[in-house]
């Protein structure tokens, strides 16, 4: 970037900084079944507010909730975004970041923005590789480390099927074979399909999470929009916004739910057997909107994104509109709040947290930056009963954030380990936090 671009960027940062006022909501008004849904709030230049990222100083770890203790099961890593625990134990470990040069935003806006995610820790290369973790002695912490495979493209969501890995870039689904202890890939990935992104010149939600049918049939992949509300035009979100059906036996796909912005984490919730997403919604409509949502997620459904938000709030933004899609728009089951970024999903089965977590969605919330006070940074769970959620969510992990507002670290993927801890990946403290009861085992 020229000394001409830096002045103009460095300008608009210190504008943005100094303007949209603060958050009204308090109290929880903006999470739950029926979350206050208040005016928008639109201006030339949107609310900023970043936590810089800082890191670990190797001494402080994040704030367990009453009753339960953290530790780290694995240090040192680089940008670990997303975890998956294999039957025996082991843990993989997608150490990833964005395409280099495909977040998908243009102009002067872009180069802001780029520079905003820098300072929130996320300018890093993208290592492209997926790290196995074992726990051989069962202390709690990692001792044998292994690169599973590398040279990959933005590696995100894994899912093991029979002797089958498969593994979602940035660009498409790919499959290693794997047997029961393997370390490390003995075979080249292979491509089973691409995926929106592939070829394209814009890539802003790159992450593509993804999980197997219970009979290993189909694969599901949550693909991001590729703009904030279809800047770039409708042409350039083609099966975006939505999960995906993959049938891995012949390489298709189809778009199973729709107007989801950006599915990160998905999950099957294991009472009812229904997919479930947790799902950031749009920026730039004030502090208090649009609430990021935990939702169920059913086949043929559409969820509003780009025309609306919260089932039929129409956004005025985007033109033209779609009223006949509008009328049909889902309304989300669980708000989770504004801008907090919900990135990981995971339902309590078989956790040993104690009885609080026993039926429930673990969620990492990796934090906000277009809203002032600060939203997020912590991992949370939202309690459930008959396979719907029910009551409040409570706070498992925080103090990610320290006393001057930086970013420590920045919660991502959450999963189950085969010992029932809660297992965290932070990629701004590239570490891998492990949460159990306070009574077990350190």
């Amino acid at each position: 970037m020229n000394i001409a671009c830096r002045s103009i960027v460095l300008a608009w940062l210190l504008a943005l900084g100094a303007c949209g006022g603060q958050a009204t909501l308090r109290g929880g008004e903006d999470t739950g079944a029926d979350p206050k849904i208040v005016p928008p709030e639109t201006s030339v230049i949107p609310v900023l507010e970043i936590a810089p990222a800082t890191g670990w100083n190797g001494v402080d770890t994040p704030t367990a909730a009453a009753g339960l203790s953290v530790k780290a099961f694995a240090t040192g890593l680089a940008h670990p975004r997303w975890l998956y625990v294999l039957p025996n134990g082991d843990v993989l470990v997608a150490e990833s970041n964005a395409p280099p040069g495909k977040r998908g935003i243009k102009g002067l806006k872009g180069k802001v923005m780029g520079a905003v995610m820098k300072k929130a820790g996320s300018g890093v290369p993208s290592a492209n590789r997926i790290t196995l973790l074992r726990d051989a002695d069962g202390d709690g912490v990692a001792e044998i480390r292994s690169v599973f495979a590398q040279n990959l493209a933005s590696p995100f969501g894994m899912a093991l099927v029979g002797d089958t890995l498969y593994v979602a870039n940035a660009d498409a689904v790919v499959k290693f074979p794997y047997a029961t202890g393997q370390r490390q890939a003995t075979a080249a990935p292979q491509k089973v399909v691409d995926l929106p992104g592939a070829g394209d010149e814009l890539n802003h939600h790159w992450t593509k999470s993804l999980i197997a049918s219970a009979d290993g049939t189909r694969l599901y992949v949550g693909v991001g929009s590729n703009s904030n509300i279809a800047d770039n035009g409708m042409a350039a979100e083609v099966d975006r916004a939505a999960v995906l059906e993959i049938d891995p036996a012949t390489g298709t796909r189809r778009v199973f739910a729709s107007g989801l912005r950006n599915p990160v984490g998905i999950a099957w919730e294991p009472v009812s057997g229904t997919l479930w997403a947790v799902v950031n919604e749009r920026d730039e409509l004030g502090n208090d909107l649009v609430p990021d949502y935990l939702t169920r997620v059913d086949a043929g459904a559409f969820y509003g994104w780009p025309y609306s938000y919260w089932g039929r709030h129409v956004d005025t933004r985007v033109k033209p509109q779609d009223p006949a899609l509008v009328a049909s728009a889902r309304v989300p089951d669980f708000a989770l709040g504004a801008h907090v970024a919900p990135l990981g999903l995971t339902f309590a089965t078989g956790q040993k947290l104690g009885d609080g977590y026993a039926d429930g969605a673990f969620i990492g919330l990796h934090g906000s930056w277009n809203r002032e006070p600060l939203s997020g940074y912590k991992v949370v769970f939202v309690p459930f009963r008959n396979g719907s959620p029910t009551g409040s969510m409570v706070d498992v992990l925080g103090g990610f954030l320290d006393a001057d507002l930086n970013a420590r670290g920045r919660p991502v993927g959450v999963a189950i380990a085969r010992d029932g801890a809660l297992l965290v990946a932070d990629d701004v403290g590239n570490t891998v936090w492990r949460v159990s009861a306070s009574t077990q085992m350190r």
